[in-house]
């Protein structure tokens, strides 16, 4: 199956896939089965659209959403932050809408992902194959924190990421779930829930325990100089990152 392309005019940008036909406002759209990134194609009422390489940060903006998906900037912190790489394997819950599953494939790993929601794990598993990782991503249907025995008497894995509100039992059994000097790294939007997470992980006797709160300011720049953006400061959550050594 080829990947999707992004096609882009001015502000309007839709994600298909080549061989499919797009209907906008702009006219009818065929896309070639051998389209390349930077082809430009024309509706059939004359409007050009510029095709484009899918890219990371672009599953945030397209994926069919279930919830509030996690930013590019905490998905980069995540990736950063535990080295996640080619030929890595991760064991991530919480999936959603799978942005953070499909980030951390693209990046080359092998992702196992648990989301408890039927209908939200189906989204995933259709958004795994929009951005072209679905034979990378195991979207699996269940809990987590029920399937740790069994998880544990298998293959250890390089990383485990979670997004859910019981993720100190998780993090209590990393170390049987983690290669030597594997990462875990915990997002959570409340703090109470960062605070249980960084006491199972000391329990655990995991190494550098660390929780940061992600934010981020814009800049404005006008004529009169410039200055950080009056607008709401921009938290999303926490993120907690330990070690199995």
């Amino acid at each position: 199956m080829h990947a999707p392309v992004l096609l882009v005019r001015d502000d309007r940008e839709y994600l298909v896939r080549p061989g499919e036909e797009l209907g906008t406002d702009l006219g009818v759209l065929e896309v070639p089965a051998d389209v390349e990134p930077g082809d430009e194609l024309e509706t059939h009422l004359g409007n050009e659209f510029r095709v484009r390489r899918l890219r990371g940060p672009d599953l945030f903006h397209h994926f069919e959403r279930t919830g509030a998906p996690m930013v590019p900037r905490d998905v980069g912190l995540v990736i950063g932050e535990t080295g996640v790489g080619v030929g890595d394997r991760v064991l991530d819950a919480g999936t959603g809408t799978g942005v953070l599953a499909a980030s951390m494939a693209r990046a080359g790993a092998s992702v196992v992902t648990y989301e408890r929601d039927p209908e939200f794990a189906d989204v995933a598993r259709e958004n795994m194959a929009l951005g072209g990782v679905a034979e990378d991503v195991d979207v699996r249907t269940g809990d987590l924190t029920e399937e740790l025995d069994s998880l544990a008497a298998g293959d250890p894995f390089d990383v485990l990421t979670l997004d859910t509100g019981d993720a100190p039992a998780a993090v209590a059994r990393a170390s049987d779930l983690l290669v030597d000097g594997g990462f875990v790294a915990v997002y959570s939007p409340f703090v109470e829930t960062s605070r249980e997470v960084v006491e199972a992980a000391r329990e655990a006797d995991l190494a550098d325990v660390r929780t940061r709160e992600t934010i981020q300011r814009e800049m404005d720049f006008d004529d009169r100089g410039s200055r950080p953006s009056t607008a709401p400061v921009g938290h999303t959550g926490y993120l907690t990152v330990a070690r199995n050594e």
